[in-house]
């Protein structure tokens, strides 16, 4: 077994789902954890006991994405149907539904300062919603293929949309104009995301590479062939310097924020009590600034990560 000198360790492994989960998401409250997927219901745990808390809302379809409308407590459940509901994590009970999509709903975002729900779909398509009444107020095109990433950046001037063509396309975000098409992934994209410092945008895709743009002219900076199979979770560490990376070819990858360097890999293949199957999505939760990861073998595991990065 690898020795492990920077101290990661699975803290928990949160076991009760049926079938592969597909998404993860923060609650309102810092030891609120909402996982998704295959299964008939979103599941709430406990990060400060790391364990079971309860059903919060049963689905009757896959769920794909999940987002906690930050300053509310509501969490929008987007469904492969493409339907959206937008739940009330306090009562468990559905304040709207969204129903403009008729295909599977792959990412849902907001902005911070301003009263709008994003959502995109396998249709190509963007819709967007007023949170006072959730009513549609616009919807445009964005790809004539499926549309699975939504990044918003730090100043909220910039939304980025990664499509299943390996295109990026940015838009201005005051008024959703396109500004252009960044091409640079053979493959879909499976995650993106810009880095807290508002520098670059981070994109994973299909062909298991990880690209980053600068911020000024989006520009490629560093390419990086990450992973074996497809990227589908990008998650910078809410403090440390760090972010993580996580594949279809069950690893979970830290890499330095300054230069890209790789730091560490958590699979079963490198001795840890890992993922045997496809890694899906990732997340970092406040509460002990702790890694969750979901995965394809029903289990969302949670990780203590203290690196040593000088």
């Amino acid at each position: 077994m690898e020795a492990n000198p920077w101290n990661i360790e699975r803290a928990a492994s949160l076991e009760g789902h049926q079938n592969p989960i597909f998404a993860v998401e923060n609650g309102p409250e810092v030891t609120q954890l909402y996982t998704a997927g295959n299964d008939k219901g979103v599941v709430e745990w406990n990060m400060q006991t790391l364990k079971f808390q309860r059903v919060l809302c049963p689905v009757r379809s896959s769920v794909y994405s999940l987002h906690h409308i930050e300053g509310t407590h509501l969490l929008a459940v987007g469904e492969r149907s493409g339907l959206v509901s937008v739940i009330d994590t306090g009562t468990g009970m559905a304040v709207a539904r969204l129903t403009h999509h008729q295909l599977p709903v792959f990412s849902i975002k907001s902005f911070k300062n301003k009263p709008e729900l994003l959502v995109s779909s396998e249709d190509g398509t963007i819709s967007v919603w007023d949170l006072a009444n959730f009513k549609l107020v616009y919807h445009f095109r964005v790809s004539t293929q499926t549309v699975r990433n939504i990044a918003i950046s730090m100043d909220e001037r910039y939304l980025a949309f990664g499509d299943k063509k390996g295109e990026i396309n940015l838009y201005h975000a005051h008024d959703y104009s396109h500004i252009r098409c960044i091409w640079n992934h053979q493959m879909g994209i499976t995650s993106l995301c810009f880095s807290p410092d508002g520098h670059f945008l981070l994109s994973g895709g299909r062909d298991a590479q990880l690209n980053a743009f600068d911020t000024i002219n989006f520009s490629l900076q560093k390419n990086i062939v990450a992973h074996l199979f497809s990227i589908y979770g990008l998650s910078y560490h809410p403090v440390l310097p760090i972010f993580a990376t996580a594949s279809r070819d069950k690893s979970i990858k830290l890499w330095s924020s300054f230069d890209f360097r790789l730091l560490r890999i958590i699979s079963f293949e490198k001795g840890f009590d890992s993922h045997l199957l496809s890694i899906n999505n990732i997340i970092w939760n406040p509460y002990r600034q702790q890694l969750v990861s979901v995965s394809d073998d029903k289990k969302a595991m949670v990780w203590n990560v203290d690196l040593n990065i000088g």
